[in-house]
């Protein structure tokens, strides 16, 4: 899928971006991918040239632009490295709900100007911490949402007064949510709560359990499971077909 290079000015800095399009004039529905702890790297390119394949212009930001010229991280070693552990955990914790939440407002009106995309209202999809931010940006920008999906998404549910699920009242976007066995970043108690917050509040939804580890939909994770992951991509894009305007 042909692949634009470019940035997005926000209001802290420049976030360097990949435009993903399928092959042809479009223009096609817009969709937000936001990468999981590890960041954008060539696991998410591939990913996000597979989203367009299948009809949508796809925006692939780098959600740490604010680090600077940040060095990659090795995921099948991280989590085992102590130091490379408290750096990634540091860069998880910099991406505020308002810093999230912004930046999408900036994400949303590039992909308004770009003649590869249609209409005004887009989607979004996240896997890890990125699925948090899917919710997080359904709930803070939700004129500009229209369907929001979550693959094994931690953090969705916490006691914090920003947790996601207490932005229910406030989204109108169509959401997914995709959980993975035995995750303890998002239990049964939690998808309880989410799915009582959501239901409340009127929102359409569906939250699912995957009979697989957290990890699973993203190749370069220890956890990948073909299965799981081909089962994701056709769960997410039944949602954006049914939601987003082409």
């Amino acid at each position: 899928m042909p692949k634009t290079t470019d940035s997005v000015t926000t209001a802290d800095g420049t976030c360097p971006v990949g435009l993903f399009t399928p092959d042809g004039p479009g223009p096609w529905p817009g969709v937000v991918m936001y990468c999981d702890a590890g960041g954008v790297r060539d696991t998410f390119d591939q990913m996000a040239a597979k989203l367009a394949g299948f009809g949508y212009a796809v925006l692939l930001p780098d959600v740490y632009y604010r680090s600077g010229d940040w060095a990659p991280f090795d995921m099948a070693t991280v989590f085992g490295d102590e130091r490379e552990r408290r750096r990634l955990f540091g860069m998880i914790g910099s991406l505020t709900p308002d810093k999230i939440a912004a930046d999408a407002t900036a994400f949303f009106d590039y992909l308004v100007a770009r003649p590869e995309v249609s209409g005004e209202r887009f989607g979004v999809c996240g896997y890890c911490m990125g699925g948090r931010a899917s919710l997080i940006v359904a709930g803070r920008v939700p004129e500009r949402v229209a369907a929001a999906a979550s693959f094994h998404g931690g953090g969705l549910v916490t006691d914090a007064a920003d947790s996601p699920h207490l932005l229910a009242d406030r989204m109108s976007a169509t959401v997914y949510v995709g959980g993975a066995k035995d995750d303890a970043s998002f239990t049964r108690e939690d998808a309880e709560q989410l799915d009582k917050a959501l239901t409340a509040a009127g929102v359409e939804h569906t939250i699912e359990w995957y009979p697989a580890a957290h990890g699973f939909a993203v190749p370069d994770n220890a956890p990948y499971d073909p299965a799981a992951a081909e089962r994701h991509w056709q769960a997410m894009t039944e949602v954006f077909a049914s939601a987003l305007p082409r």
